[in-house]
């Protein structure tokens, strides 16, 4: 069964974060490490995964993800360090 993401990214600790959605976490993970995704993640060097949530329905992980990007950047914080207090790449964990 297909599985969707909503990851958050980070420049570093309390750095700069951008959230986004896939549905092939590993691959996306992997271009922006790599610069091949032009735009604010290369701009900001936000390469870093601190955090992610998995879905088995698009529309879920979609309607998740706009919802978080409304939310004020302390609620993120707080959401990362819940699951992830050291801010760790978790890119390893899920390749």
């Amino acid at each position: 069964m297909k599985q969707y993401y909503v990851y958050i990214l980070a420049s570093k600790k309390n750095g700069t974060l951008y959230i986004g959605v896939t549905s092939d976490i590993v691959k996306r993970i992997y271009e922006y490490k790599q610069n091949l995704i032009d735009g604010f993640t290369k701009a900001y060097d936000v390469h870093a995964l601190v955090y992610f949530e998995s879905y088995k329905e698009i529309e879920e992980a979609i309607l998740r993800e706009k919802q978080m990007k409304k939310w004020d950047r302390k609620w993120k914080i707080r959401l990362i360090e819940e699951k992830n207090p050291e801010w760790e790449d978790l890119y390893d964990e899920i390749v």
